[in-house]
């Protein structure tokens, strides 16, 4: 799920790559004896259309049905990328799942629901796998848009119990005139670490009623299993499911253990036993991640010419591993990141695979600039014990990779899938005086909104949080971090930086993290919006800033605005900011964090372009000079917490326009702010009110839209920018 956001989206599941790869890198050539065709009715899967169809096979028929459906997810895999691993394992479950229970009369609620493809396939959505022309038909999660077997939108994590929860209370209360049969929850996956899954295990035994939970113990999570409950696991595994303490047997829930989790016939078999059962139980069933991996080829083999397949001898494509119960830290094997040879067992890479098309790329912005604050917080620890990162799952996706964890030691924390706890806990260490680092991805910061009111902001905790994904991307509608600025910027007390280079990231990054008490220190938490797509391509090409060519200042230049606008310090001036400084901002230092920059300085029109919608700024002014022969004043905010109310006087002089460009939610977010400024405090010279012209995202979900599309649609390119701003004139 996690995700990912394209290459490492544990965010989108969208992720597809046209065009020939770099290097050597070739589509990988599966064994045809076990590829399906879509157009070749001879194979099982291309005939199944719904549950029906799998209810129909001879008992006989259902491991080659799993034998096809893996080789599929190879494939699809190899070709278009997605969580591959986590859906290997799940291939026996979920047929056993559609063979038994008739769905959508019995609801199956997918938890992580990256695992649901195998459950897609099932329901009528095989071509979307087997045929490359319509890989783009289905999510990577459950979606009620595509099919009536979906319960819910679903893409993050832990809330399958709660949710199965409602479902069951519903049927229960209106009685036996109501259309829902069981109710199943599938979790699993790393998802059950989620706290909201605990509160769904507690509430679920005190509900009653028929309410299957269906617990994927596959031994991983993101980058392997973290935490108390992962020891009683492990003996029940050991035990066949009869050691204590059983923690689901402690909230007072029925239990069962299925060793067998691979072996479809043993499934069936469990789910018959429960089927209709008139109280919640818990069914465990232990799988193995990545199950067919180890009858690939390897990274290497596939980047010689002279590669041969590898057949598949397994009548299902599982093949035995030794690749668990590893006692190094990490729980996982030493794959570095979570997309590069994915392989069965405790394997960090199978969370997410990226198409053969992709290998050998640049790293993306993500992985780009999380690699980037790693080495330069690295150095740091040695000589600061209280320096913690701290990743609710997902780090390799980040950049923060398997070496860096393994050298950080204790200065690295993997707390699971767990934001809200995660932020909680970094409140802890900054009360205790330490340093703590918070990185994941926008879109699951949601889950921890209460702690950044309440433990983070409210008790003004020194916390630094990297804000991964932030802003448009083409990402799934789970995962869009597009309201990252309009949830952190209005949360007092907090300071949102918007870099947009790397080194102001890494400038912004070390004043954030500051020793407590160190001159410059801020005074409370600091969230740092990691930069995107657009900045990272113009640090790659200076052309796409056209106006500086990415060489700026290391200070803001308010030398070029009016002398009585700036202070001595080459910053704001304390005396005329008249409140709009954050909290954070008490001391000069502080204040200079948040000055924004005036990169050019020119007349009729000044663009103020936010984070990663920067390079889109320069380049409107150079259209606006090449075309038009305006010189337009360019401005970098630097940080979208307060108004720079220094810059934004100095343009009543001579600017007739002043534009925000901001690639996130418009309504609520930050450019309404400067247009609020000049109304709120609008003077009497009507020359000296400039017009303000906004131009960001609508407020709406977006579901795997290229990033160029959302920006054509949003107004956010140099055309529609500068048609705008000319047809003022």
């Amino acid at each position: 799920m996690r995700s990912a956001s394209g290459n490492g989206f544990d965010s989108s599941d969208s992720f597809a790559v046209s065009g020939a790869a770099e290097g050597t890198a070739r589509l990988h050539d599966i064994p045809p004896s076990i590829t399906p065709s879509h157009g070749d009715d001879s194979h099982l899967l291309s005939r199944i259309a719904s549950p029906a169809d799998v209810k129909a096979l001879a008992p006989n028929e259902l491991a080659e049905l799993c034998r096809e459906i893996r080789a599929t997810l190879l494939a699809y895999g190899h070709q278009h990328g997605g969580h591959i691993g986590s859906n290997l394992g799940m291939v026996e479950a979920t047929v056993a799942l559609h063979r038994v229970f008739d769905s959508p009369r019995d609801r199956i609620v997918f938890d992580v629901s990256h695992q649901s493809y195998v459950h897609k396939m099932l329901t009528g959505r095989a071509a979307a796998y087997l045929d490359p022309d319509r890989f783009s038909e289905v999510t990577g999660f459950t979606n009620p848009g595509e099919s009536k077997h979906d319960q819910f939108v679903l893409g993050h994590t832990g809330t399958s119990i709660s949710l199965a929860c409602g479902l069951a209370k519903t049927r229960d209360m209106e009685g036996p005139n109501n259309s829902i049969g069981n109710v199943i929850a599938v979790i699993g996956d790393g998802s059950l670490s989620s706290g909201v899954a605990f509160e769904g295990l507690n509430n679920a035994a005190e509900q009653g009623g028929n309410l299957i939970i269906v617990f994927n113990d596959n031994e991983m999570s993101i980058a392997g299993d973290f935490g108390g409950m992962y020891g009683p696991l492990a003996r029940l595994r050991a035990s066949g499911g009869t050691a204590q303490p059983n923690l689901f047997n402690a909230f007072g829930l029925d239990y069962r253990y299925v060793e067998a989790g691979n072996d479809v016939s043993a499934l069936v078999a469990a789910f018959e036993e429960v089927r209709d059962i008139d109280h919640p139980v818990v069914v465990h069933i232990h799988t193995l991640k990545g199950a067919g991996y180890d009858g690939e080829e390897t990274h290497a083999d596939r980047q010689t010419a002279s590669a041969s397949p590898v057949s598949f001898d397994s009548p299902t494509g599982v093949h035995p591993t030794d690749n668990v119960n590893h006692s190094e830290p990490w729980h996982s094997d030493h794959c570095n990141l979570s997309d590069h040879e994915p392989h069965e067992g405790q394997c960090e890479a199978s969370h997410w695979q990226n198409p053969d098309a992709a290998i050998g790329k640049p790293d993306d912005p993500r992985k780009h600039y999380g690699k980037m604050a790693m080495a330069a917080l690295e150095p740091r620890f040695a000589a600061e014990p209280g320096l913690v990162v701290i990743s609710p799952a997902t780090p390799g996706s980040n950049g923060i990779t398997h070496e860096f964890r393994e050298r950080a030691g204790a200065h690295y924390v993997d707390t699971g899938i767990t934001e809200s706890h995660a932020v909680a806990y970094a409140a802890g260490i900054a009360r205790a005086g330490g340093t703590p680092v918070v990185a994941t991805t926008a879109s699951f910061f949601q889950r921890a909104y209460d702690q950044f009111f309440q433990e983070m902001s409210l008790n003004r905790s020194r916390v630094t949080v990297l804000d991964f994904l932030g802003g448009l991307s083409g990402s799934d509608n789970t995962h869009s971090g597009a309201y990252d600025v309009t949830m952190f910027s209005n949360i007092p007390g907090v300071t949102m930086l918007v870099p947009t280079s790397a080194r102001d990231y890494l400038a912004d990054l070390a004043w954030a993290t500051a020793p407590a008490g160190s001159a410059d220190a801020p005074a409370g938490p600091a969230v740092i919006r990691v930069p995107g797509e657009a900045i990272l391509a113009a640090e790659r090409d200076a052309t796409l800033l056209p106006v500086t060519g990415g060489q700026i200042a290391d200070r803001p230049q308010s030398a070029s605005l009016p002398a009585s606008a700036s202070s001595a310090s080459g910053g704001i001036s304390a005396a005329t900011v008249h409140g709009t400084v954050s909290v954070t901002a008490q001391h000069a230092g502080a204040r200079h964090m948040l000055d924004w920059r005036v990169n050019q300085t020119g007349s009729q029109v000044a663009i103020i372009g936010l984070g990663n919608a920067y390079p889109l700024a320069e380049q409107t002014a150079a259209a606006l000079s090449d075309d038009y022969g305006i010189t337009a004043t360019v401005i970098d905010p630097r940080q979208c917490t307060s108004l720079d109310s220094d810059v934004l006087e100095s343009l009543r002089d001579g600017h007739q326009q002043v534009i925000t460009l901001e690639d996130g939610q418009l309504e609520g977010g930050w450019g309404e702010k400067v247009t609020a400024y000049y109304a709120n405090h609008h003077v009497s010279d009507g020359s000296r009110n400039p017009r303000v012209l906004n131009f960001g995202a609508a407020k709406e979900f977006t579901d795997r839209v290229s990033l160029g599309e959302l920006n054509e649609r949003y107004g956010l390119t140099v055309e529609q920018v500068t048609e705008a701003i000319t047809r003022c004139f």
